[in-house]
């Protein structure tokens, strides 16, 4: 399981236990762990491009914004001698390495930059970049997760006439059934958090996120953390969960086998208190629409007078709008939550 040792050494997600042909039933956490990174998961095997479409994936102009998230970041500090750029849950690279080749050569000279991921690294990924499992220590810039706590993996509960149940799955086929009652940690987060008030419904427990993202601010020296990824609050938590799967594009059901992406949204209130806790000075929590037009992210198209003097121009104008809109759209990607952490 995921336990606050995994956390505080940095880990993106535990090392699965081992599973046997006894383990037939299993809590969503264990299953979860097992599924996407177990000896065969989804994240060691497949690419995850293939399967779903992200904000990198969408347009280089997220890594742009990103850029100017970093300089400004970058300004703060005073312009150090070395500044980190942390990619947590990094994927394919795409993301640290679209933010590297658009830097200017001044900022590229200081930068050092890291992605953290349990997939093996990408064959073409710029050697300037760092591979690595854990989040390193002392980091001192910018740490970016961008859909990397959805997949931190978490039990379901269901709410019964003697309280919350844990739910358990068949790992083959993923049949579910009850189980026996959380731990008085998780059932304290619950009712914090996401209370259940009427039987059926149903909660998932973000305790472990709640801990990976603490030990994220934990090994921020100076600078900010951003959490990027679909979310809800305590006032609009949906009353059946989240859980749900994905592959080849599309949405499927969240069978615990290794063949699908599994995922839940996201508490992101309950990840900015455990930030807190350890130590972050300032917290921001907001959406990607607003956070994006901060960071002059528009969707503004051009003047249609632009296209008289310059067509080809004007074309290129308004592919960007159209790409700027896409990760703006308050139904879409501009709907995620952002989650940002600072320490002095």
């Amino acid at each position: 399981m995921y336990s606050l040792e995994a956390s505080a050494r940095g880990d993106l997600v535990p090392s699965p236990r081992r599973v046997t042909s006894a383990d037939v039933w299993l809590t969503w956490r264990a299953a979860m762990e097992q599924a996407l990174y177990g000896e065969s998961g989804f994240y060691l095997r497949e690419r995850p491009s293939g399967h779903f479409r992200t904000s990198v994936g969408a347009s280089p102009v997220f890594a742009e914004a990103v850029l100017r998230e970093l300089t400004a970041v970058d300004e703060a500090l005073g312009r150090p001698a070395v500044l980190d750029l942390v990619d947590v849950g990094a994927g394919e690279g795409r993301l640290a390495s679209g933010v590297l080749a658009a830097a200017p050569p001044g900022l590229r000279s200081r930068l050092r930059v890291t992605a953290v991921d349990l997939a093996p690294r990408p064959s073409r990924l710029p050697e300037e970049i760092v591979w690595a499992r854990l989040v390193p220590d002392a980091i001192h810039g910018l740490v970016i997760a961008n859909e990397w706590l959805d997949n931190v993996p978490v039990d379901v509960v269901e709410q019964t006439a003697d309280g919350p149940r844990l739910v358990q799955v068949n790992l083959a086929d993923g049949e579910e059934r009850l189980g026996g009652r959380p731990t008085e940690e998780d059932l304290a987060w619950l009712g914090r958090w996401w209370p259940m008030r009427t039987a059926g419904e149903r909660a998932e427990i973000g305790r472990p996120r709640d801990e990976a993202w603490a030990a994220v601010i934990a090994r921020l020296a100076r600078g900010r953390a951003i959490a990027i990824d679909y979310a809800h609050s305590r006032d609009d938590r949906p009353p059946y969960g989240t859980l749900a799967g994905y592959r080849d594009g599309a949405t499927v059901a969240p069978v615990p086998d290794g063949s699908c992406d599994i995922t839940a949204h996201v508490a992101l209130d309950a990840c900015a208190d455990a930030g807190r806790r350890a130590g972050a000075a300032t917290t921001a929590l907001t959406t990607q629409r607003e956070a994006l037009r901060a960071l002059g992210v528009t969707g503004r198209r051009p003047s249609v007078e632009h296209a008289r003097d310059d067509p080809r121009g004007y074309l290129q104008a308004l592919a960007r709008a159209s790409e700027e809109a896409e990760l703006i759209a308050a139904e879409g990607f501009g709907g995620f939550g952002w989650l940002a952490q600072s320490r002095a």
